[in-house]
């Protein structure tokens, strides 16, 4: 082999070394949920209903009829009602420039609004949107649900922090796997039927999750919901997750979607 040829050689085996390394180190760090033994869910849309294109939706409730939702973004957070039918803002809060609002839920008569990197939460009154209190935590704010006795937080990680909904101190974790997998970037929760449902952020997944054990029990395949017209303009990620526990309801959008849609779960087979 001539020293020309050896050069090229080696210089073509770095160079697919390179490019392996690369790729190696962009592989999504959440498990694809088509390689999972659990059932994959699709979905029927049985209504659609006009959302807030600016709104960077980061926590989504349904209750009493209407919608509460959490913005982010730093000088644009809100928490907001919002009139299903019309997506007309109903009643706005506006947070402090310095906070980047998250995931919201109502527990008892009061809204929880967490935030992302500040480490401190807000306790609002449900009907007045007044504040009442602060509390902290020492994660990042992202998703937060309630099983009717404990707050249920998430990260951005596998892991779901249990608060106790008085005090805001943290009960316990949980660990969420799909087999053997952990299960990153859960965003927004929402409690359903005793499940939590978790967005898995930057995908179109959303895990059901079994609370007892952390193992996912279910995938919710929600791509395709936006049309080629939705897309014209900017969309971000699919967050949002609402159920409507009176009429067994429920509601997915997206951050700065243009359409909040009521969907029917379908079973494979």
């Amino acid at each position: 082999m001539n020293r020309i040829f050896r050069i090229f050689i080696l210089g073509l085996f770095a160079l697919l070394g390179a490019a392996f390394v690369f790729s190696c180190s962009n592989l999504p760090e959440s498990p694809v949920p088509g390689n999972s033994d659990v059932i994959i869910y699709t979905y029927n849309i049985a209504n659609t209903y006009p959302h807030d294109r600016n709104a960077f939706t980061q926590g989504l409730v349904f209750e009493d009829g209407v919608l509460y939702e959490g913005t982010g973004r730093f000088g644009q957070s809100t928490l907001r009602r919002v009139e299903l039918e019309t997506g007309d803002i109903l009643q706005i809060r506006e947070l402090s420039a310095q906070f980047f609002g998250e995931g919201i839920t109502i527990y008892e008569n009061k809204i929880i609004q967490l935030t992302w990197r500040s480490n401190i939460g807000f306790v609002y009154d449900k009907n007045s949107f007044e504040l009442l209190q602060e509390f902290n935590y020492s994660t990042e704010g992202w998703g937060i649900t309630h099983d009717g006795e404990r707050l249920i937080m998430s990260d951005g990680t596998s892991t779901l922090h249990f608060l106790d909904p008085q005090t805001f101190e943290e009960i316990s974790q949980l660990e969420v796997f799909d087999n053997d997998d952990p299960v990153t970037r859960l965003n927004e929760l929402e409690y359903v039927q005793g499940e939590i449902y978790a967005n898995v952020w930057q995908t179109d997944q959303v895990a059901r999750i079994a609370p007892g054990t952390g193992q996912v029990v279910g995938w919710v395949d929600l791509a395709g919901l936006l049309t080629a017209e939705d897309l014209s303009e900017p969309v971000d990620v699919l967050n949002g997750i609402a159920y409507d526990a009176k009429t067994d309801r429920l509601f997915v959008t997206g951050k700065l979607w243009p359409k909040l849609f009521e969907i029917e779960l379908i079973s494979p087979g």
